[in-house]
């Protein structure tokens, strides 16, 4: 009994002593440490922590949803006619010469346009097929460039053409398959791959809807277009509200579309909330309060709530931190109008008594384990 009494004794001693030397330092988990270098070999890396207010919130709320990029308006265009290429097949009738007809051709010129899947040789479709280096053969007229030209210009060449052996030459042509130019989509679509641009003005919602259209999982505030190398994030509900009409965003050949995932655009509640996990935003928005709010709030036992932080990774790898102070519910109105981006972290610390009462659930196992080894030494 005496051993008993002096071990604990002694175990008091120590949590009294530890405890005048700031024991929550020795307390398990993760907490906020203002002082922290990010890297361990620059003092100066300590991260200045910047205080959410209402002044701030409203100044990252009108940076959320500034005018659409300068990137993004340069893939606006006008519809233009479809550029015959080399690989296309042309259909070329002369009325009332049918025997400048190709035999596997009929004046009802087959049942309209195909658009020939990705590495199709089209030997199936009678036609003209325009050559690697873009002419096109035609009786009389001999070989006719044809690439880089509309449909309305290669007929007028071939009239001029065809003039002084046919007497006012009434002739049609159209393209028949479209093999020279295309885009590709990647990503939350229905069907990804190549898309033939055919006359139909190829514009990034008539892209993505000949894909079968985005799936329930994808996040359509990011949509990027690779063009000659430069990505552009293209923000679908940013256009709209900025009375911005997605079809107007006109795509080229070669271009590369790729609907990211929301899964892929996360923010990480962790430390001391009711349901700590990852949660997808909303087409790419979310607010503080609203995050908060899906994990069911700060917890009520043991956290913090003057002690909320958002931790941000810069491009360079280094943190941006804010912190609000939530200890009445009125900060909650100020975090609603405080809006994350993606792979945010939001960290709420845990209380100063918390810190203590684990730092104790763990001294007083050590005790017992101290009483243990006595009584045995003792036998």
């Amino acid at each position: 009994m005496n051993t008993l009494l002096r071990t604990f004794s002694r175990a008091a001693a120590m949590a009294v002593l530890i405890s005048s030397l700031a024991a929550c330092a020795f307390a398990p988990g993760m907490r906020y440490k203002s002082d922290f270098q990010v890297d361990p070999n620059d003092p100066n890396s300590v991260v200045t922590v910047k205080e959410i207010t209402p002044s701030l919130a409203r100044e990252m709320t009108e940076a959320a949803s500034a005018p659409v990029p300068e990137n993004v308006r340069n893939l606006i265009g006008k519809p233009t006619p479809y550029v015959i290429g080399p690989g296309d097949i042309l259909s070329i009738v002369v009325w009332d010469h049918p025997e400048l007809v190709l035999p596997t051709q009929t004046y009802s010129i087959g049942t309209g346009p195909t658009e020939l899947t990705f590495g199709d040789t089209g030997a199936g479709i009678p036609g003209y097929p325009v050559s690697s280096d873009g002419y096109v053969q035609f009786p009389y007229v001999g070989l006719v460039k044809v690439a880089g030209m509309t449909e309305a210009q290669v007929r007028n060449s071939l009239i001029r053409g065809s003039r002084n052996y046919i007497q006012d030459p009434q002739i049609t042509v159209r393209v028949l398959g479209y093999r020279s130019k295309r885009v590709y989509v990647e990503g939350e679509v229905k069907t990804p791959g190549p898309m033939p641009i055919t006359d139909v003005p190829m514009t990034l919602p008539e892209a993505i809807n000949r894909s079968g259209g985005v799936l329930p999982t994808a996040d359509r505030s990011r949509v990027y277009v690779t063009r000659h190398g430069q990505t552009v994030r293209v923000d679908m509900n940013k256009l709209t509200a900025a009375n911005i009409d997605p079809t107007s965003i006109m795509l080229q050949s070669g271009d590369i579309v790729r609907v990211v995932a929301r899964g892929d655009n996360k923010i990480y509640m962790m430390g001391e909330v009711t349901l700590p996990s990852g949660l997808l935003m909303h087409d790419g928005e979310m607010s503080l309060a609203e995050a908060l709010g899906e994990v069911g709030g700060p917890s009520q036992t043991s956290s913090d709530p003057s002690q909320i932080f958002v931790v941000r990774s810069l491009p360079n790898a280094t943190p941006e931190v804010y912190h609000l102070d939530s200890s009445s519910p009125q900060a909650l109105a100020v975090a609603g109008k405080f809006p994350l981006q993606a792979k945010d972290i939001v960290f709420v610390d845990a209380g100063n008594l918390v810190r203590w009462n684990r730092f104790i659930s763990l001294l007083f196992p050590s005790a017992q384990t101290v009483q243990t080894v006595t009584a045995v030494q003792h036998q």
